[in-house]
């Protein structure tokens, strides 16, 4: 098996991620209209039996990209009366049509249409194989198809303030444009094993944003090849899927909010972090540690504790913990203001005064956080202009327009309230 820093297979290599998950890469050749490199890519979840199944996978991968290779052969060889007068355009080089992507499925063309437009007919491993395939085929249908007068939003569990602020945020652009914007929170359809990426293909919405930490490469390939514009809202990672991206300055934000507290004079400072799988929060801590660095005072890493979410149990566990060190903190920094509002509940059951005794800092700003006793202080996320621009973005996509930036980052403001002091012992 390959590494990270270890050599590569002679066509295909397996690369261990910083998560434990192993990347399956197999070269599919040099695409003939962008002359880059081409790959086969398949991620397989960390556990004792990874590695033998990124070794199938990898053969796998292989035997599907000999199939394409011969296919995309047999597909450019000229046929008799191709050169006729009048007859069809050939596809463009290098792209397979909806009849090879079918053969190479072992379907009919007919099959892989009813996948691209969301239709039932479909056994769920029939449509998971030829998703998997449009994914790595890179397929897009050369048609165009009548659009709905609406744009889609696409959440996982909704959380109140900032899924309604970026709804208004999207909806005044629609407005302008004539469109309407529907919601789909796919918690429950993901939970079941379900697929929501068809349904929303069968609406046939004008774009679509995505503010879904799950969105998987096989989501992105179908909605892709079916032409559906879309944008990614808050991405989970550096994305190696080609879709645009709109994010606040994370790591701006916890640059600000980490020097707020060094410039009160605090220097044990916690923090509670987000999921690190998530690249909003690793961004976060980021931050903290390059501002504590550059004032000469490193993050304590007893004092860094990971949450399994952005959730108020998560301040609340890790609030307590730290504040029963025998050398507790006198600030903590939180991944988002829920898990500020944990860290606050620790604080009262311990006796311990905030900012007197602790200085809280949260991320997000949601309205609660100005109702809190003391009022948070916290990184505010413009919401409604995450919203906006992702809405203004995907219209541009469905029309046409070519996208300058692939990735949007919006400025993120500290908002100074009560949560916050220098610290009364050093």
């Amino acid at each position: 098996m390959a590494s990270g820093t270890g050599p590569r297979r002679a066509r295909g290599e397996i690369e261990r991620l910083p998560s434990g998950s192993l990347r399956v890469r197999v070269y599919l050749g040099i695409d003939p209209a962008t002359r880059k490199r081409r790959y086969l890519v398949e991620t397989v979840p960390a556990g004792p039996e990874a590695a033998r199944e990124a070794e199938g996978v990898r053969d796998r991968l292989l035997a599907r990209a000999e199939a394409h290779r011969r296919t995309e052969k047999a597909d450019r060889r000229p046929t008799a009366g191709s050169a006729a007068a009048g007859a069809a355009p050939a596809a463009a080089p290098g792209r397979l049509t909806m009849a090879a992507i079918a053969r190479l499925a072992g379907v009919s063309a007919p099959t892989v249409s009813k996948v691209l437009n969301g239709r039932a007919g479909v056994a769920p491993e029939t449509r998971r194989r030829v998703q998997r395939l449009l994914h790595e085929e890179g397929y897009q249908r050369p048609d165009k198809i009548a659009r709905a007068a609406c744009v889609e939003l696409v959440f996982y569990g909704m959380q109140g303030y900032p899924a309604v602020e970026i709804m208004r945020g999207a909806k005044g652009v629609a407005v302008e444009h004539g469109l309407s914007v529907g919601f789909t929170d796919v918690e429950q359809e993901e939970s079941a094993g379900l697929g929501w990426a068809e349904h929303l293909l069968a609406g046939r919405p004008t774009g679509v944003i995505i503010a879904h930490m799950g969105f998987t490469p096989e989501q992105h390939g179908l909605l892709s090849a079916s032409g559906m514009p879309m944008v990614v809202l808050d991405p989970v990672g550096e994305s190696l899927l080609p879709v645009p991206s709109v994010a606040s300055a994370n790591r701006h934000g916890g640059i600000a909010a980490a020097r707020h507290l060094l410039d009160l004079g605090h220097r044990r400072i916690a923090v509670v972090t987000g999921p690190l799988e998530r690249l909003s929060a690793a961004q976060r801590l980021d931050g903290a540690r390059a501002a504590a660095a550059s004032a000469g005072v490193p993050l304590d890493k007893a004092l860094v504790r990971k949450g399994r979410g952005f959730a108020f149990e998560d301040g609340l566990e890790h609030g307590t913990a730290l504040l029963r060190m025998s050398d507790p903190p006198t600030a903590v920094l939180c991944g988002n203001d829920l898990q500020a509002f944990g860290v606050f509940e620790a604080a009262r059951r311990a006796g311990v005064r905030i900012p007197d005794d602790l200085s809280v800092v949260g991320f997000d700003d949601i309205s609660h956080a100005r109702w809190t006793g003391p009022a948070l202080t916290s990184v505010r996320q413009p919401f409604r202009d995450l919203g906006a621009t992702a809405a203004n973005l995907v219209l541009a996509l469905a029309e046409g327009e070519t996208v300058a930036q692939s990735r949007i980052e919006l400025m993120t403001t500290l908002v100074v309230r009560d949560s916050t002091a220098p610290p009364t012992r050093h």
